[in-house]
């Protein structure tokens, strides 16, 4: 079984996107062999109230019979958006959304928010997993419309600070709440973390996905394996914002030296059918 927990529907402003529709997303499953997705649409990143997103997923979904059994789908929720709690309490129940997908950077407040907090802690509650994206496009490919990129002099060389996320910019949000399940996806920037921070996600309930540039290198995900741990990582496409096969064949390309058989089943399903309760 092949379960993708990094994908999307829907439009991006600045950028022509394709197989972008269940419909479109289901060829690409059906030709590369990919049983079941998670997806979001991703107009809620942008529209001012994002339950017309999910609204627009959830009858996409809906209208063709096999969508139901090959999407999952998750709500794009905005914890500062007046009205917040009653859509995250339509998508769970009568929408029958599966998990959050939220974005501090575009939707602009702090990852540390008490709304943000109180949000993840209704997730947990629900027995939901939060997804955060380190990164959703190439910040060196943008609109002047697209969330800032510096901040203070940006004539001056060296005074280049990016909103673009490391692994290290999500840490207060798992210390705050650390009993909830946590998909951290498209890892573009530093995985480093100090000691402190390591003890905390291996402690936490926390997948990554496979889709990222930064599992490559010294970080590929054999050494990510080593250092997180083999029930931390999954299959990931970031689709259809990145190309639909480099996630699987960072899995695909271990050795048997690197990732036996079980440990390659655990990255394909195992771990996404655990932390999706499939």
């Amino acid at each position: 079984m092949l379960v993708d927990i990094n994908a999307y529907v829907g439009h991006w402003p600045f950028k022509q996107l394709k197989h972008n529709t269940c419909r479109l997303l289901l060829e690409r499953m059906n030709r590369f062999g990919v049983d079941v997705s998670v997806i979001s649409n991703l107009n809620g990143i942008f529209y001012k109230n994002t339950q017309s997103a999910n609204e627009e997923l959830y009858e996409e979904i809906k209208s063709v019979s096999e969508f139901k059994e090959r999407f999952i789908p998750f709500a794009i929720i905005n914890p500062i958006y007046a009205g917040w709690r009653q859509d995250f309490e339509i998508c769970i129940t009568k929408m029958g959304m599966k998990g959050l997908r939220l974005f501090p950077q575009y939707h602009d407040y702090e990852i540390n928010h008490p709304s943000f907090v109180e949000l993840v802690k209704r997730a947990r509650d629900w027995g939901l997993p939060v997804a955060l994206d380190i990164r959703m496009v190439d910040s060196r490919q943008r609109s002047w419309m697209d969330i800032p990129v510096f901040e203070g002099n940006a004539a001056v060389k060296f005074d280049i600070i990016t909103r673009e996320w490391a692994v290290r910019n999500i840490m207060p949000i798992i210390k705050e709440v650390p009993d909830a399940r946590y998909l951290i996806l498209n890892i573009a920037n530093s995985i480093q973390l100090d000691p402190e921070d390591m003890d905390v996600i291996k402690r936490a309930d926390v997948l990554f996905d496979t889709s990222g540039r930064q599992i490559r290198g010294e970080d590929n995900l054999y050494e990510l394996l080593k250092r997180f741990g083999n029930n931390r990582f999954a299959f990931g496409s970031h689709s259809p914002i990145l190309d639909y096969l480099t996630g699987r064949l960072r899995i695909e390309s271990l050795s048997e030296a690197e990732a036996d058989e079980p440990t390659k089943e655990m990255l394909r399903s195992g771990n996404a059918k655990r932390i999706l309760n499939l």
